[in-house]
């Protein structure tokens, strides 16, 4: 049941508690999580599950997959990361965004708990942010009695914290060089990362990777007699998608795909009435007109390809001009060739270390914007550097008016898209 007001610790702000705790912590492991949530009485395990991992294509997913159990008559949620502007993004109620009572509710229970769960750690090692804000989210999922959610993988899968439910199926949304600092070097490695959270007797869902790392799935699989799904490429040609990029079909294809899993069966009618309807925030989302500006988290080599192959269909014969940021430790040069076909020029930035803290990314910074200028030139694109956020806004949007009525992507980071559209990047 939810706290009463009069219980909530007085001033209590669930986002300042969240912000001021260890991102990481001094270890990856589950021990942290699972004693939390024992203290928390196991709220995880008062609804079904479907467990997203992977390296792009998480987040749709996690939204598709719970829109359309919604849609079949299931109450659900979701668990989201990261978040753009607010820590409530990262939940989902029914299709809505948990509203900010419920979750300074759950995050005041998450805090107390946590307390406890302290006393017990070694010395210098506490529950860490990542770890009760997930922990908030399950406490406000079984608080909303949904039936099941679809919850997103933070950081690989074998020691994320979300690996503490009981999920029925697994989706394995792709598999990249990403986080390689966290979990390996080589493909394989990091989809055995990823792989490692599929529960016995389950059914995994995989999406488009590589056949080795299909060959890695199907072992997996049978070692703990669970069943294997491979999604189709396209959801068909009578779904239209209000999401844009051929990335998002492939996306809605593979979360019909895991709804089918979970449910037994699907309709159509339902499945074309989500598709219709819905929309992923900083996904290819216009946010802003004249010029037209779109955002997209792109922040890998992988997600910076599926953006380039998406751009011609929004772009519509228009000159794409880019606002672009890139964290010091992604793979910017990858990132820039794989973007570079698909834009005119580009105005490169730096995210203001404000918006990397408050996001548990302290000690993070952005690549610096010359270097990028650099990066940009080299694979024939005119670039300009602008460290400041704002200053580089509006001589993008600059740019994009004055080349031929252009289009406008904001891109790099997730981490960019909050601060940019702030900062005024949605009024051009």
């Amino acid at each position: 049941m939810p706290l009463p007001p009069e219980r909530l610790p007085a001033g209590f702000d669930p986002d300042a508690y969240l912000d001021s705790l260890e991102p990481v912590g001094w270890r990856l492991g589950l021990e942290r999580m699972w004693k939390l949530t024992t203290a928390l009485g196991l709220p995880q395990r008062r609804f079904a599950s479907v467990h997203v991992v992977g390296t792009n294509g998480k987040s749709s997913v996690t939204r598709m997959v719970a829109a359309l159990l919604e849609a079949h008559g299931v109450p659900a949620g979701a668990c989201l990361s990261p978040h753009t502007t607010r820590w409530t993004e990262r939940t989902l109620i029914r299709g809505e965004e948990i509203a900010p009572a419920a979750w300074a509710e759950a995050v005041a229970q998450v805090a107390a708990a946590a307390a406890g769960v302290n006393r017990t750690l070694e010395d210098g090692e506490v529950v860490t942010e990542f770890e009760a804000a997930t922990a908030a989210t399950f406490v406000a999922l079984a608080r909303a009695r949904v039936k099941a959610a679809a919850i997103e993988a933070g950081l690989g899968g074998r020691l994320d914290a979300t690996n503490t439910i009981p999920s029925r199926v697994t989706v394995l949304t792709s598999v990249g060089r990403d986080h390689t600092e966290w979990l390996g070097e080589s493909e394989l490695e990091i989809a055995a990362e990823k792989l490692a959270v599929l529960k016995d007797q389950s059914t995994l869902v995989l999406g488009r990777v590589s056949a080795p790392v299909r060959e890695l799935a199907e072992r997996t699989a049978g070692e703990r007699g669970a069943t294997v799904v491979v999604a189709p490429e396209d959801p068909g040609a009578g779904v239209k998608l209000a999401a844009t990029g051929a990335f998002q079909r492939r996306n809605f294809a593979l979360a019909t795909a895991a709804a089918r899993a979970f449910l037994g069966e699907v309709d159509p009618e339902r499945v074309a009435a989500v598709a219709a309807g819905i929309r992923i925030p900083g996904r290819l989302e216009l946010v802003g007109e004249s010029p037209p500006i779109y955002v997209d988290a792109a922040h890998n080599p992988d997600g910076a390809a599926a953006l380039a192959e998406a751009l011609p269909g929004i772009a519509d014969g228009r000159p794409v001009v880019a606002c672009l940021a890139i964290l010091a430790d992604k793979d910017a040069p990858a990132m820039i060739a794989a973007l570079a076909p698909a834009l005119r020029s580009v105005v490169c930035t730096e995210i203001p270390p404000a918006a990397l803290l408050g996001h548990g990314r302290p000690g993070a910074h952005s690549r610096p914007a010359g270097e990028l200028a650099d990066l940009c030139r080299a694979n024939g694109l005119e670039a300009t550097p602008e460290p400041d956020l704002e200053a580089a806004l509006r001589h993008a949007a600059e740019l994009a008016r004055a080349a031929d009525a252009g289009v406008l992507l904001v891109t790099g980071s997730h981490y960019l898209i909050g601060p940019a559209v702030a900062a005024g990047g949605a009024r051009g």
